[in-house]
């Protein structure tokens, strides 16, 4: 099977509502291009470095998101150009991406990662500290971060229904925040479901879906 048509028979699977985040990490440019040429305009990668590496490279009218764990020092590299940050999950990070924007006279738009899953090791905000950083009034003096949506990754489990309650729970909280609240932030994005669960994700309410292995194949 080819790049092009994985891609292609996943699109059609996905509802018109679901945007597909093509996670690129770890693959070569050359592959990104297949993708690309097969209409794919979204790509997610995890480490700043590769992937203003293929910024660099490849055509500008792509949107690259950062999918993984934001380490604060490098935040300046991606500054320029990342469309959204995935992972965020602390003022501090969030501080960072800002002063960033300011200096790149961009706002950044960003999702905050709650932790959703039993394990330990997935990073995220929990309902508490989602709220509590909603309400600072750090946050709400950053005018250069945009607050977007909502992420999340369910237990690696084969159990469907551990993931669909993990999904479920976020999608409440999701709907939650929603809420037209004056200083609450324009929620419209939630970002949950990858290769092995993105079917489910969909079900729970999930418009935003992050798929490597399915259309790059197996690393």
């Amino acid at each position: 099977m080819s790049i092009a048509k994985n891609l292609i028979q996943i699109k059609e699977s996905l509802p018109t509502a679901v945007t597909l985040v093509a996670v690129s990490k770890t693959k070569p440019i050359a592959d990104l291009m297949q993708a690309y040429q097969a209409g794919q305009r979204v790509f997610g990668e995890n480490k700043i470095q590769e992937m203003t590496e293929k910024y660099e490279q490849m055509p500008k009218d792509i949107q690259w998101h950062m999918i993984g764990h934001v380490q604060t020092n490098k935040v300046k590299f991606m500054a320029p150009y990342v469309s959204l940050v995935h992972g965020v999950d602390s003022l501090k990070l969030l501080e960072e991406i800002n002063k960033q924007a300011l200096k790149n006279n961009r706002v950044i738009d960003c999702l905050l990662q709650v932790h959703i899953a039993e394990e330990e090791t997935k990073f995220g905000l929990n309902e508490e500290e989602l709220d509590e950083l909603l309400n600072s009034a750090t946050f709400m003096n950053l005018k250069n971060i945009k607050i977007t949506g909502l992420m999340g990754m369910a237990t690696f489990t084969d159990n469907p229904m551990q993931i669909r309650k993990e999904f479920q729970h976020l999608k409440s909280i999701f709907d939650k925040h929603q809420k037209p609240a004056t200083h609450n932030p324009q929620l419209t994005t939630l970002s949950m479901g990858m290769s092995g669960d993105y079917q489910i994700a969909i079900e729970c309410g999930s418009n935003m879906v992050r798929i490597g292995s399915s259309i790059f194949g197996h690393r």
